[in-house]
């Protein structure tokens, strides 16, 4: 028998459900989180002092934990912004434009370099991408731009982002707030990420069929000619060998790190270094080539507007995820050890609670992770919320006694198919904008793949619990 529930832990209960409440009605978490971990911090220290310095204290708790991630995705973002201003991207994907000989080779292809390419360099540098020089191709061999805006989304947004292989961000993120390790997280969500691949991308490319042939979605040409965009324009200029040789080294050294993975067993931490370092020294190379006298300042630029864009994207995701920290081990980290006496964590107290009060099953424990990871998806990010899907993995894993990687990675899943960009309007502007397409079009157009592919794959998970 677990440790008897005090005020501590319904107040954290309480600011769950406000967080919660805040996200179906899309409303920012920031500071329904900030109070809530004040309101922690009063509980248990009865001190207004400890609890106003315990937000600061929450804050640097929950940056030291994703320095690492957030750093790694802003060296990315770097190296593809030299990567776009010097050309050698588009001389990276132009091999592929060679497959692309009809609308349903130009799905397939567009969707699975995409992917790819979203592996490394996560897919908002890869829709930019990807569009400029994919777009024009696939619509002179009859795919309409909502096809390709919808084969970006659910490759890129949907299946690379959910699982997050190479990089890594979502499942630390996800881990970190279960209390298991990273490795565990990406296990478990292979085959959620296979099953939920498959089966959106195949029930929406269906669905594009469907209204081609009955002409309800069609390439006009009048529409194809102004998508009829140059690729990205190289401004910076470098020879055309030098961008060629660049192009295939760039694709060799990331291969050479997966490799190394391998090899020498590199995960979690190590395995994100090794991405990073190997990122920071492409930026470095290329930089140099590019821009040869300038490149010392041109380096700093480049990472500066990588760290712009990895704290906006984080910026909405460390309050929330510094409270959902304080429901394991750092709470005593920043407050100190004020549980009470025998508690193992507020959120494993409460899931010994849960386990000897409600008859907790696998399937509903299933059914209310999926919800959650939509319900926490509906900002718009996909990424502010996953923290509390971890918290709840790991509170109803305790009542069940097994499953904590399998229901974190599906509340992954179901929060960035979600809010990465696949079917809320606001996080499908960049590809719709690529593609000249309506977001809201398009968030319809992948509502039902989504929703069917959520649904299997939910199925899936509760004989994997």
């Amino acid at each position: 028998m677990g440790v008897d529930l005090v005020w501590l832990h319904g107040v954290y209960v309480l600011f769950v459900l406000l967080i919660i409440g805040m996200m179906i009605m899309r409303r920012d978490t920031s500071l329904v989180s900030i109070l809530g971990i004040s309101f922690l911090g009063l509980t248990a220290t009865g001190s207004i002092t400890a609890s106003v310095g315990g937000i600061f204290g929450s804050f640097i708790y929950a940056i030291t934990e994703l320095l690492p991630t957030i750093l790694v995705i802003c060296i990315i973002v770097a190296m593809s912004h030299v990567l776009t201003e010097t050309g050698v991207n588009e001389t990276m994907i132009r091999p592929m434009t060679r497959l692309v000989r009809t609308p349903a080779l130009a799905y397939w292809v567009i969707g699975i370099v995409m992917m790819v390419i979203s592996w490394f360099f996560w897919p908002s540098p890869a829709v930019a991408l990807i569009g400029a020089v994919m777009l024009p191709v696939a619509l002179r061999v009859g795919l309409p731009a909502l096809g390709v805006a919808v084969a970006m989304n659910l490759f890129g947004h949907g299946i690379a982002l959910s699982g997050d292989f190479i990089i890594q961000g979502a499942p630390t993120l996800t881990a970190k707030a279960a209390g298991i390790p990273v490795e565990d997280v990406i296990f478990a969500s292979v085959p959620l990420v296979i099953v939920m691949g498959l089966v959106t991308t195949v029930t929406a490319f269906w669905y594009l069929r469907k209204d081609m042939k009955s002409g309800l979605l069609s390439v006009n040409q009048e529409v194809a000619a102004t998508h009829e965009v140059q690729p990205s324009e190289a401004r910076v200029a470098i020879s055309e060998t030098a961008r060629t040789w660049l192009a295939a080294l760039v694709p060799v050294l990331f291969l050479l790190d997966v490799m190394a993975m391998f090899s020498f067993d590199l995960k979690g931490g190590d395995a994100t270094a090794l991405v990073g370092g190997t990122s920071l020294l492409i930026l470095l190379l290329i930089t140099l080539i590019g821009h040869k006298s300038a490149a010392l300042e041109q380096v700093t630029t480049n990472l500066i507007k990588g760290f712009q864009f990895g704290f906006k994207v984080f910026g909405p995701v460390i309050p929330i995820a510094a409270f959902f920290y304080m429901g394991d081990s750092g709470f005593v980290k920043v407050f100190g050890e004020v549980l009470p006496t025998g508690s193992n964590g507020i959120v494993n107290d409460l899931g010994v609670a849960l386990a000897h009060t409600i008859p907790l099953s696998k399937e509903v424990a299933a059914l209310t992770l999926t919800a959650v990871g939509v319900i926490t998806g509906l900002d718009g990010s996909g990424f502010s919320g996953i923290t509390l899907a971890g918290s709840l993995a790991q509170l109803f894993a305790t009542a069940l006694g097994t499953g904590a990687a399998t229901l974190t990675a599906l509340g992954q899943v179901a929060a960035i198919w979600v809010g990465g960009g696949t079917i809320i309007p606001w996080a499908l502007i960049p590809a719709a904008a690529i593609c000249g397409v309506d977001p809201f079009e398009l968030a319809r157009r992948n509502l039902y793949p989504v929703a069917i592919g959520l649904l299997v794959t939910t199925i899936v998970a509760m004989f994997l619990i």
